[in-house]
């Protein structure tokens, strides 16, 4: 099933189907400000390990990251240190992964590697689902096998064909990107670009 939105004046409606899905455990893709993802409420045990089966994911072994609507909301899900704080505070919301020490009001299956990563992405689609469904977003961009066209990951009309049968909903919120984002690594209260990405850090 294929939904459009838009980054402004979109139907409450819409927006709510989408929200009680993933309050239902399902898994849908949204557009971020990198590329398509696949999602589903990141305090949904099963929807998440639906979402880790799906990409060939072994939670213990690989970074697990989520998004949140805002600032504010980060503390409750991860460890902020004052300086990473402000840190994040120059970049975002913006093309970034900023890689931090766990909270206690996660899912075990986040607890298993002690960190996560934290989005917010320059996207008011995904911001404002985030916003209403009061719980972060388990996020990781959709599978891209090496031998296939990777314009497919930038098409929602053809991530909906490819893994219709696979999630509940794709969001067509136009094309999207093929660039990751930019992950740092703020556990040990300094940062560290481990991957460069979408988007320049500004220190």
């Amino acid at each position: 099933m294929l939904t459009k939105l838009y980054e402004k004046n979109n139907n409450p409606k819409d927006i709510d189907r989408i929200v009680q899905l993933m309050n239902d455990g399902g898994i849908i893709v949204l557009p971020t400000d990198t590329v398509y993802a696949i999602c589903c409420s990141g305090l949904k045990s099963q929807a998440v390990e639906r979402i880790c089966k799906l990409k060939k994911i072994d939670p213990a072994k690989h970074h697990l990251s989520i998004i949140c609507s805002d600032l504010s909301h980060i503390s409750e899900y991860a460890k902020v240190s004052n300086a990473t704080f402000k840190l994040m505070k120059r970049n975002l919301p913006g093309p970034f992964t900023f890689v931090l020490n766990t909270s206690n009001n996660l899912p075990k299956i986040f607890r298993s590697r002690k960190e996560v990563g934290i989005r917010v992405p320059d996207n008011n689609i995904v911001r404002e689902i985030c916003q209403e469904l009061d719980a972060p977003i388990f996020s990781t961009t959709v599978p891209h096998e090496t031998d296939e066209d990777i314009e497919y990951m930038t098409d929602p009309e053809l991530i909906a064909e490819k893994l219709g049968d696979q999630v509940d909903l794709v969001v067509d919120g136009g094309i999207g990107g093929i660039a990751p984002s930019t992950v740092v690594d703020c556990r040990e209260d300094h940062e560290e670009i481990i991957r460069q990405g979408k988007g320049i850090l500004i220190i």
